[in-house]
């Protein structure tokens, strides 16, 4: 559904999600591309504020980011945002309930898909200046079809879906309080970063990978993910069209894969 066919409310006349300052909330009335909407009207909605759309399978959202750092690479702001997703499911996920980022933009619970995040930019950005705008988004399963017969089985492999309620997140896992929560942690990384650096918050970003025994990983000067293995040459995985065609999201149907 094209985004101008959405309709759109505007806090505080949606006052279910409960957002600290700066942020300000813009609520779809319609199932849609939170992402697309908040691209088509990224210029007049301005910075900090938050699209997310009603609906009981999933959490989807997307806030609109003006970079104030000069030169700011993309690429950045979406390792920061993949920082503050998982942060805020670690905030509301059961006890010891592991929580992990898949490079670049994906996030597992215990080893189950549950979605992601993803940046787009303005189509004719130019590199060697500032975008006028970036928007971070993020799709996050809360409960699976019923008759998703892969959700119910044992675990088979690295690539199983999986959702919140399957994962004994009750009612705290449901899309306000993850919204909520994304909102505040998205603050304390924008925070981090001005303060100590984006250095600090690639740092971040690696500590949720799933963790590997003598390997050291490295964020490179153009995103790229470096890793280092004992006695063999450094990988080198290419960030690239990942910022475009994100690994989570069903290219064809717009859904979760």
């Amino acid at each position: 559904m094209p985004p101008e066919r959405h309709v759109a409310i505007q806090a505080p006349y949606a006052p279910t999600i409960e957002l600290p300052p700066p942020f300000r909330l813009v609520k779809l009335r319609e199932a849609g591309d939170t992402v697309a909407y908040a691209r088509e009207h990224a210029l007049e909605l301005g910075a900090g504020t938050l699209v997310s759309v009603g609906r009981f399978d999933v959490a989807e959202f997307a806030v609109v980011i003006e970079p104030e750092e000069p030169h700011v690479s993309p690429w950045r702001v979406l390792y920061a945002g993949m920082v503050a997703l998982a942060r805020a499911m670690a905030a509301i996920a059961p006890p010891h309930k592991p929580i992990v980022i898949e490079w670049p933009d994906a996030i597992r619970v215990d080893g189950g898909l549950v979605g992601g995040g993803r940046l787009v930019a303005p189509d004719d950005a130019d590199a060697a200046v500032p975008p006028a705008w970036l928007v971070f988004g993020a799709v996050i399963r809360l409960a699976s079809p019923p008759d998703n017969e892969a959700a119910a089985a044992p675990r088979a492999g690295a690539r199983e879906h999986t959702a919140l309620e399957d994962e004994g997140f009750g009612e705290a896992g449901d899309a306000n309080r993850l919204v909520e929560a994304f909102a505040r942690h998205l603050m304390r990384v924008s925070d981090r970063w001005l303060s100590d650096g984006f250095a600090a918050v690639a740092g971040e970003y690696l500590s949720h990978l799933a963790p590997e025994n003598g390997v050291r990983r490295d964020i490179g000067e153009d995103g790229d993910l470096l890793v280092r293995r004992p006695g063999r040459r450094t990988e080198r995985h290419g960030l690239g069209q990942r910022l475009t065609n994100p690994s989570w999201l069903g290219l064809h149907d717009g859904e979760l894969r």
